[in-house]
């Protein structure tokens, strides 16, 4: 495969200003104070599409409570989706669970040191991967993400479309090529540093770029150009009605299902709005043919809450109201006071709806 402008590249000179730079300027993360594969491999799941800021917490919490694979091996499902709840993506979280319970049975708690084997493990894509392997294990495989395409990108002027999954395999290659193999740990990580800090998707700091003087898409000017990558589809959006049931003190969630969106969350009754009946028809309706239960619900919205995925966007009116009949509670359905509500993991949407119940008492 041929790797657009390499040859032209000084590979060793470019290898000591990357590495020199993060040597000196990486931020203090608490996942760089380790070396163990599992700790390295639970940070990279939660940074896939989340922002580091947002992850630190997260991945503290989560260390804390589960700072072995034995630990987090041993964990009922219910509690790894609550100490993921506010994450989002929580297949991320599914996925790394069964993972871990594989590596613990199979590989007697040792994560796989070999890209055949760590490849198989549920959830474990090309880019993970690659870090673990590299980062934990110090082996000279590419770890390419968004943040690590956009740099080659620049520095190589590849004009491949990065949207496309057969792109990835350029890259792939392009990293194969420039990786420091005294150091594949520094050099994959300070790829993904300048990526998050200097060669940013929008004005990127070239001035201040250490491997400036190396980048092609610099001396040609066309540094906010690249990366090209096609535009996503046309996100989706669904009107919904949630409902806040309150009986003798209690509240009535339901678990989703087990496979799909969110799915094992706990949330509040909802349905999608429809324009042939009026929403509290609707609503009364939806409780008699999902619960078999009469309520009677509060004129109007107590609350409008939006919740955006990347492919669908739900705007919700949340009403309020009181179960008028007895409910069969199951694995679930459940009737919960306040303090047993919290011990539920809850979608962010839902989790903004009770919020905003809250101040209504």
């Amino acid at each position: 495969m041929k790797i657009p402008n390499i040859e032209h590249l000084q590979i060793e000179s470019f290898q000591q200003d990357l590495v020199g730079w993060y040597e000196k300027e990486k931020r203090d993360l608490p996942w760089r104070k380790s070396k163990d594969p599992y700790k390295i491999w639970v940070s990279e799941v939660m940074l896939q599409q989340t922002r580091v800021d947002t992850v630190i917490p997260y991945y503290e919490r989560f260390m804390e409570k589960y700072p072995t694979i034995d630990t987090f091996a041993k964990a009922e499902d219910e509690e790894v989706l609550k100490i993921w709840e506010g994450l989002g993506y929580y297949s991320r979280v599914r996925n790394l669970h069964s993972a871990v319970k594989e590596v613990k049975e199979r590989y007697g708690s040792k994560v796989p040191d070999t890209l055949q084997t760590i490849s198989t493990l549920k959830g474990v894509g090309p880019y993970t991967a690659g870090a673990v392997l590299s980062i934990a294990y110090n082996q000279p495989e590419p770890a390419v993400d968004g943040n690590v395409m956009r740099v080659i990108s620049r520095i190589l002027s590849i004009w491949d479309d990065i949207a496309k999954p057969s792109s990835r395999k350029i890259f792939e290659e392009a990293v194969r090529k420039l990786i420091y193999e005294q150091d594949p740990s520094s050099f994959n990580q300070a790829l993904m540093e300048l990526g998050a800090l200097i060669c940013t998707p929008t004005s990127p700091s070239c001035l201040l770029c250490p491997v400036r003087d190396h980048c092609c898409a610099f001396q040609e000017g066309v540094q906010t150009e690249l990366p090209v990558k096609t535009r996503k589809k046309k996100v989706r959006h669904l009107h919904l009605f949630a409902i806040v049931l309150k009986k003798e003190g209690e509240f009535l969630i339901h678990k989703r299902d087990e496979t799909g969106l969110l799915a094992n969350l706990w949330e509040f009754p909802n349905a999608e709005l429809s324009e042939l009946l009026s929403p509290k028809e609707q609503m009364m309706n939806f409780l008699q043919d999902e619960y078999g239960i009469d309520a009677k619900i509060e004129t109007g919205v107590f609350t409008k809450i939006q919740h955006v995925f990347s492919h669908l966007v739900w705007d919700i009116d949340v009403y309020a109201g009181e179960m008028m009949s007895e409910i069969t509670e199951s694995t679930r359905l459940k009737l919960v006071n306040k303090e047993r509500l919290i011990e539920f993991a809850f979608p962010v949407s839902h989790q903004k709806i009770w919020r905003e119940y809250q101040t209504r008492e």
